[in-house]
């Protein structure tokens, strides 16, 4: 049986006699070894095997659950009495019991009020802050007097700084240990204001660490350069794996000046970017452009604001193809609806080329062949190439003439900016990915990548699965958890390749944490401009600072503490043809069996 040993002697939470703390807030369980994410909360869901978002583990004894669950009744239980308790009070100085629900609603009135003449998005009511504010103020009771303009602005916003930075302690702490990744990502708005983001990514999550107005560094390679070294050299060059960036010229040659000058780290262009310049090189090959045009043309006709379709930016005309593939059925039974004929809209030409297009068979076929290629570059980006190339093989039926040109695009992207030997050291450290083949051992592409990198080391006791590499728990992990924890439990036979293998591992290979949900909010983007305003003074433009600091770092902390258990990067479970379904036009679809050309034929 799994040890029972607390793992937490401080904690009195039963849930610690079966997990073990990992790094920064995850859990191991002890009984399978599956890493969550959340702290014991998230870790007693597993072993509870509690529908939501964490996998359950069927095969935790019966009594460990019986116990967890009961402990979870027990405490829920307190909570209740202790709020009902707190209720009463309330009630007793306030009303009986028939003036309750008067009371709930004249209390949610002054908090809907609030957020009326505050403009505040209806989302924020769903935040645990929010929820955790209004039981603090019930807890306290009446008269509780409200902080002052400078409390919120100055103290408040101090402290609430030194509970971020506290959250973001194990990261910090991660980064000495095993090595951490500059992210950086360039945000414009409509009238062409940038701010240039700077995050730090590691095996704990990743924080918002600064912002920088643009305006003062040309679009040269120097002065990029000489940027990028500033944020490496604030961090710390022995903490820093990798930087990456975007692939604009500026940055290829900045990052060939970094590598030069500090030679322990890499520049590594942004693997989202380049393919959504795969994406954007693909869509201009005629059938396929002709066909997005058509869709745009037809989705814009359906709700009469195509200008509002961005083409070819972040695979939103793939998106926009699926969704018309998805209704496929429904939009070819409404343009031939009595309602669509009698429409005054169905006489007008631009009513009538959508209606052609719908009803033309070449349309669907063509939308067909663009999912299938763009399918498995769009809807899994942490795909291997190779995984992907493999994919839109099978979606044609290796008929080499209908991808033959398109994979010309996607190696003439990957190797002048994707290919690159930390990618494949890393393929060849994931042990799920080596093991299942072991001719990789052979590749000269794969090993000679892991040859170039700057700390490799002898692998020959991993490569033959000795030492603890072959114990029989290691090998039942190996597709199990993450490849940088199993490397953590299992490397301790070659503790140099061991450390090496966490450092390549944990790396992220994209700049798109930049661009997280926060950005949609145009007040967010307002903060930064603000912060850089040469109007502002330095304390307000310090404050300003602190107050975005705060806000992106908890979001990025909570976004990270909801994530399930690491992903493997083993790619075996991902069904890539869920997306590429359908068939060409003929078209036996389950309906009146009339071919949809007959029933456009004039």
């Amino acid at each position: 049986m799994a040890n029972e040993g607390s793992s937490n002697p401080s904690s009195t939470d039963s849930g610690w006699k079966y997990c073990t703390r990992g790094q920064g807030n995850s859990c191991v369980c002890n009984f399978c070894g599956k890493v969550t994410k959340g702290g014991i909360t998230r870790a007693k869901e597993h072993l509870m095997a509690k529908p939501g978002n964490v996998a359950a583990y069927a095969k935790c004894p019966k009594e460990v659950r019986e116990e967890l669950w009961g402990y979870l009744k027990d405490t829920k239980k307190q909570e209740s009495e202790t709020f009902q308790r707190m209720r009463q009070h309330f009630l007793e100085d306030y009303g009986d019991s028939d003036e309750e629900r008067a009371l709930d609603e004249g209390v949610h009135q002054y908090i809907a009020r609030f957020w009326y003449q505050a403009g505040l998005s209806f989302n924020l009511v769903k935040l645990q802050s929010f929820h955790k504010m209004l039981t603090n103020v019930g807890a306290f009771g009446p008269n509780l007097r409200p902080p002052s303009y400078h409390e919120i602005r100055v103290p408040l916003l101090a402290k609430e700084l030194e509970n971020t930075e506290i959250l973001l302690k194990d990261q910090k702490e991660l980064w000495g240990r095993f090595g951490c990744s500059i992210m950086s990502d360039v945000w414009t708005d409509r009238k062409q204001r940038s701010i240039i983001n700077f995050l730090v990514n590691c095996t704990a999550g990743t924080m918002f660490y600064k912002s920088i107005d643009p305006s003062n560094f040309v679009k040269s390679g120097e002065k990029t350069f000489e940027l990028l070294d500033s944020i490496v050299e604030e961090i710390g060059e022995e903490k820093v794996v990798q930087v990456i960036t975007g692939n604009g010229s500026n940055y290829v040659l900045a990052g060939k000046f970094l590598e030069r000058k500090r030679s322990h780290l890499y520049w590594i262009p942004c693997a989202a970017h380049c393919i959504d310049l795969m994406l954007e090189d693909i869509g201009k090959l005629p059938l396929i452009k002709k066909t997005i045009l058509r869709a745009i043309s037809l989705v814009g006709f359906i709700y009469s604001h195509s200008s509002t379709l961005s083409l070819l930016r972040f695979a939103t005309s793939f998106l926009t193809l699926e969704r018309l593939h998805k209704e496929k059925g429904n939009l070819r039974k409404m343009f031939v609806s009595d309602d669509w004929t009698n429409n005054k809209l169905s006489k007008e030409a631009k009513g009538k080329e959508a209606t052609k297009t719908v009803l033309m068979s070449a349309f669907w076929n063509n939308v067909l062949y663009i999912l299938k290629v763009m399918a498995p570059l769009v809807k899994v980006p942490h795909l291997a190439m190779e995984k992907a190339k493999e994919a839109i093989r099978k979606s044609f039926e290796y008929n080499e003439s209908k991808y033959k040109e398109v994979f010309e695009i996607i190696d003439s992207r990957w190797t002048c900016q994707l290919h690159h030997p930390l990618h494949a050291a890393g393929h060849f450290l994931n042990p799920d990915l080596f093991f299942s083949n072991h001719s990789m051992e052979f590749d000269f592409e794969v090993v000679n990548g892991l040859g170039e990198t700057k700390d490799s080391y002898r692998a020959t006791i991993y490569k033959m699965g000795g030492g603890m590499f072959g114990a029989k728990f290691a090998i039942q992990q190996r597709s199990i958890v993450s490849p940088a924890q199993w490397w953590l439990s299992y490397g301790l036979s070659t503790p140099n390749l061991q450390h090496l293998a966490i450092k390549i591992l944990i790396l992220t290979c994209s700049a798109s944490g930049c661009e997280c949900n926060w950005i949609a909010h145009n007040f967010f983007f307002s903060y930064l401009l603000h912060i850089h305003s040469k109007k502002r003074n330095r304390h307000e433009h310090k404050r300003l600072h602190n107050l975005v600091y705060v806000e992106c770092n908890q979001a990025l902390v909570k976004r990270y503490n909801y994530r399930d258990e690491i992903d493997p990067i083993s790619l075996n479970d991902i069904d890539i043809h869920k997306w590429l379904v359908g068939q060409m036009d003929g078209d036996d679809e389950n309906d009146d069996g009339l071919p949809w050309d007959v029933v456009f034929e004039e």
